[in-house]
């Protein structure tokens, strides 16, 4: 079979037969043209790389494109197309040729002519009597090219009439006028992204033209367009060109805007929508980052990566993570440890030394069991405060005596919640202020992840819920009220009675009730 297909690359085919299979393989694909007319679909690809090559230099022409010169060309002395017996090379065939002779041997294509000024006119000027197809046939081009001519003149395609139904005549097939200026309107593709020099040239137009005439010779809309005027005028500290005039409840809107994130400096324009959203106040991220821009708002350039894996515990308890956060206060190095619930991100635990210490571990986590119960397990990394690489740790030996499991996290991605909740606190804690001394750090601390718990909405709960809302089992209470247009309020929730107990019995019809963390098992 290989020798077939070997015999039929070395045969010689005509021009037009070459075109009638690749237009057969266009209707039905390369196995219409295998079976229809005989030709191996190695050959059929080759020729359709050639046929693409051809169409990027120009058009078809007389002869096929992409012939290599060969011994009998030569000979001949023909400084055109090949003749019908010269064999077509496949790409497979020369680039064995260019390895057994040193790269000696290469592919040459003959180059596409380049059409002059006259030949598109006239390609043109056929498409608005026969049409795009007809007049890509007559002219031996492709309908893309012709597209390209088309746009390049200013001619577009007028409503979904057929061109045929329409006279020479109609002054709807006339070519789109060109501006005083010379400038022809470009059309660009759903998605294109406007650089520096389109940008300042459709602020030229819009301030000489108006805001019309830019958005026509430029392809923006509109908005895009008023958007780069107002960031111009900014720029040079002038006023922002007038427009509809802002109403009493977007006023109102921009200074509640302002106002949070002014008690708030870390939190970014998405956290500051979720924010007044838990307050009953609507907005979208794009105006909320846009009155901060006005007042010196500037987006952080982070790199985010692509993360596969995730989990997520399904009750409070189940799994806490712990990690340390270094920094300096002044010149003195603090380590702050933070336990934090997988299921609710609710931060259970805290302690601040100037090293990674176990005791300040074993500290904090004693404390929020004390708190809020005993976890199954915890997750950590591979830092000595947790584990030990020989021997047991004094944490570890903690945990076998409650009955914790300890997972190590060998992936900072496995302890992801943790990472990023640090990550979170350097840019919502430790960089909007400075601090006077530890002392005072931390006794910020404290209060600021009171507010965490309690006041700050969490994107990882669906941007309307606090952590505070699922480790108390209390979010259909809050989801009514956030749906019945009132604000919830964490005093009126009675947090206290909602406190899991770590073991209780009752009695309840004279029958005898075990209670574990908050379920029945008796």
């Amino acid at each position: 079979m290989l020798k077939d297909v070997k015999e039929g690359l070395a045969k010689a085919f005509p021009v037009e037969f070459r075109r009638a299979v690749l237009q057969a393989v266009q209707q039905g694909g390369v196995s219409a043209g295998v079976e229809r007319f005989g030709v191996p679909a190695e050959l059929i690809s080759y020729w359709q790389v050639e046929e693409a090559l051809a169409e990027e230099e120009g058009s078809l022409q007389g002869e096929w494109p992409g012939s290599v010169a060969g011994p009998r060309e030569e000979a001949a002395g023909c400084s055109g197309g090949r003749p019908p017996e010269q064999p077509a090379v496949p790409p497979s065939e020369a680039t064995a040729a260019a390895a057994t002779n040193g790269g000696k041997v290469r592919m040459r294509r003959r180059p596409g002519r380049r059409r002059t000024k006259a030949e598109r006119e006239a390609a043109v000027a056929d498409w608005r009597q026969l049409g795009t197809s007809a007049a890509a046939r007559k002219h031996g081009i492709s309908e893309e090219t012709l597209r390209k001519w088309r746009h390049a003149q200013g001619a577009f395609d007028v409503g979904t009439a057929a061109v045929g139904e329409m006279g020479p005549e109609d002054p709807a097939l006339e070519p789109t006028p060109v501006a005083a200026e010379g400038r022809v309107p470009v059309v660009h593709g759903r998605g294109h992204r406007y650089g520096p020099s389109e940008k300042a040239a459709a602020v030229q137009i819009a301030l000489a033209d108006g805001v019309s005439e830019a958005v026509r010779q430029t392809g923006a809309s509109r908005f895009m367009v008023y958007q780069w005027l107002g960031k111009a005028a900014r720029q040079a500290g002038e006023a922002e060109p007038e427009g509809r005039a802002a109403t009493d409840v977007e006023r109102q809107r921009d200074l509640e805007v302002l106002h949070e994130w002014h008690k708030q400096p870390g939190l970014g324009p998405s956290q500051i929508r979720n924010q007044l959203r838990r307050r009953g106040i609507h907005t979208s991220v794009h105006t909320v980052r846009r009155v901060m821009e006005e007042k010196g708002y500037r987006p952080p350039k982070v790199k985010s990566q692509a993360h596969h894996g995730r989990y997520e515990a399904v009750r409070p308890g189940q799994l806490w993570h712990m990690d340390f956060l270094h920094r300096h206060i002044h010149q003195a190095p603090t380590f702050t440890l933070v336990l934090l619930d997988d299921y609710s991100r609710f931060a259970v635990g805290h302690a601040v030394d100037d090293a990674e210490r176990a005791d300040a571990v074993i500290t904090a986590f004693e404390e929020a069991v004390a708190k809020h119960g005993r976890p199954e397990a915890v997750m950590s990394d591979r830092g000595s405060a947790f584990w030990s690489w020989r021997g047991v740790s004094r944490f570890t030996r903690l945990l076998d005596e409650l009955g914790v499991d300890q997972y190590i996290a060998e992936d900072k991605e496995l302890n992801g919640k943790s990472e990023k909740f640090n990550a979170d606190l350097a840019k919502e804690f430790f960089n909007v202020k400075e601090y006077a001394d530890v002392a005072s750090m931390r006794q910020a601390l404290a209060a600021h992840l009171r507010w965490y718990n309690h006041g700050r909405t969490h994107g990882a709960l669906g941007g309307m819920l606090v952590p505070a809302d699922r480790f108390y089992g209390r979010v259909d209470e809050v989801m009514e009220l956030l749906e019945s247009g009132a604000t919830p309020d964490v005093h009126n929730l009675s947090l206290a009675a909602r406190g899991l107990d770590l073991f209780k019995v009752t009695s309840s019809g004279g029958k005898p009730e075990v209670w574990l963390l908050g379920q029945r098992i008796f």
